[in-house]
Parts: C-alpha cells; sequence; structure tokens
C-alpha cells in the first residue's frame, strides 16, 4: 500500500468526487460579502482547484487564491481562470491584492496593499492544529486586512464531537468512475483528544490493478466559544457565528435563508469584523 493524497494530487479526481455544479460554497461565501458590505479585494485561502474563487471573481471581485498544493493552483490557473493564484501557507502569510503575478507582501506595498475580505472554506482553517498555529493564521489575516476588512470561514464544528459518535469510527464507504476507472474509498475518523484533533484515514482502490494508496489527514477540533476567543484576542468582532444553513449542511444554505441561533451540528460558519 502506497501513501499519498489521491485527491489533491489529482485535482480532477477532486472535483468528480466533490461536485459543485451550483457553485454553493461560492455562492453562499458571495452572499455574506455583500451582507456586510465587504469591498472588492477578496483573498481566498486553501483555495483548491479554484472552483470558489472563480466564482467570487465572475461576481466582480479582485480575487487572490492561495493554496499549498502546486497540483492544485496549476489546475486552477487552467480552469477556473480569473483570479491571481499563488502558493502560500495559511499558518502563515504575508500577502496582498496588488498587480503582478506574484504575492506582494504585508501593508506598504503599495496602493492597494491590504485585502477586504479573507475567505477560509472547507475546514482549511483546521489545518492550524495547534494555538501557535491558530495565532499564526489569525495574525496573518490582521496583517493583510483593511481597518474593518472580514474574515468569512466555514469548517466542521468541533462541538458536534462532545458526546456523539455517530460519524467516528465506523469506515464510510464512497465509490466514482473517472476517467474510465472506478475507484472506492473507505474513510474513517477517530477523535484524538489529547491532540484535540479529528483525525481521518482514507484508503482508496482502483479497478485497474494499482496499489491501494492510504491518505491521513487531522483537523483542529474547535469549540465555538473558543474560536470567539481566539478571534478576540486578535481584534474581530463576531457577526455570525452558527451551524447554518452553509453550503454543507443538510439541507444545504438558499438564498434568503438566515441563520439558525444554534451552534450544534456538525459545521460551523462564522463571519467576523477587523476592527476598524
Amino acid at each position: 500500500m502506497t501513501s499519498g493524497n489521491l485527491l489533491t494530487d489529482h485535482p480532477e479526481l477532486y472535483e468528480a468526487r466533490f461536485p459543485d455544479p451550483g457553485r454553493l460554497a461560492g455562492r453562499w461565501t458571495e452572499d455574506r460579502l455583500r451582507r456586510y458590505g465587504a469591498g472588492p479585494a477578496v483573498l481566498d485561502l486553501g483555495c483548491g482547484t479554484g472552483r470558489d474563487a472563480a466564482h467570487l471573481h465572475a461576481a466582480g471581485r479582485r480575487v487572490v487564491g492561495a493554496d499549498l498544493s502546486e497540483a492544485m493552483l496549476a489546475y486552477a490557473r487552467v480552469h477556473h481562470p480569473g483570479p491571481r493564484y499563488v502558493r502560500a501557507d495559511l499558518r502563515d502569510f504575508a500577502l496582498a491584492p496588488g498587480p503582478g503575478s506574484g504575492a506582494e507582501s504585508g501593508p506598504g506595498s503599495g496602493a492597494g496593499a491590504s485585502f477586504d475580505a479573507v475567505v477560509c472554506l472547507d475546514s482549511a482553517l483546521l489545518y492550524c492544529h495547534t494555538n501557535d498555529e491558530l495565532d499564526g493564521f489569525l495574525a496573518s489575516c490582521r496583517r493583510s486586512l483593511a481597518p474593518g476588512g472580514l474574515l468569512v470561514a466555514e469548517m466542521r464544528n468541533g462541538a458536534y464531537f462532545l458526546g456523539r459518535n455517530d460519524l467516528l469510527d465506523t469506515p464510510r464507504y464512497n465509490t466514482l468512475s473517472w476517467q474510465g476507472t472506478s475507484y472506492r474509498s473507505a474513510t474513517t475518523l477517530r477523535v484524538d483528544r489529547t491532540a484535540q484533533l479529528l483525525r481521518r484515514t482514507r484508503v482508496w482502490t482502483a479497478d485497474d490493478g494499482s496499489a491501494p494508496v492510504e491518505q491521513h489527514s487531522a483537523w483542529r477540533l474547535l469549540l465555538p466559544q473558543e474560536l470567539r476567543h481566539f478571534l478576540a484576542s486578535h481584534g474581530f468582532t463576531v457577526l455570525e457565528l452558527h451551524d447554518g444553513p452553509g453550503p454543507r449542511t443538510e439541507p444545504p444554505w438558499q438564498e434568503g435563508a438566515l441563520p439558525t441561533g444554534s451552534a450544534d451540528a456538525d459545521r460551523l460558519h462564522v463571519v467576523a469584523r477587523l476592527a476598524g
């Protein structure tokens, strides 16, 4: 058995496994940005294949998409053009929405050197596993945002796993066909309480005779009040913090839907404003 990340190494397969033909995540994000009057310059952290960044670009925004995966970025530039795509680590970055193909660094890099909003979807924020990494992420957001700028994030909700195990320890299976090959994945989640992480093991098998691929990843299990504390300590005021509806909830978000008053289900959505 080999190790690796079959989905991030093959962005076309990622989009086949997680289709979003209606651009629900991008539409939800644009709705939050419009609701709170965000300006046009947006940084999409953990942009992946670029679908959401391209939707925000098509909505009239000036978008930089950032990711650690060179394969994802190369795919995004070809298949979801419009934004400027750069490689960056969300745990410590210095980016600005200036012109050119590079990543201008920090305040002082010229006119328009601050973003009006930072977007971080699909649990990308939870790749900050430690308190220091979370502080690094939020400090980088603070440096990159204009006063009054927004942080919009969507992620798994750590509170869901308090006393619940319906998503844990039992493999869940999925199959799909892509380019003439049938793939089957077995995904198992477990809680690492010592590290406060949700650990995922995913084993891929294919009917083309290739060796199985085993992937390991993990997300920080953040509780809603814990997230509020981190945001406040970096100068953010929480405007929304709730469990839905959102792009990955059931039922999913629809235009005009208002947030719930709870933070109990398995997804967490936050909009926060940096002090002006």
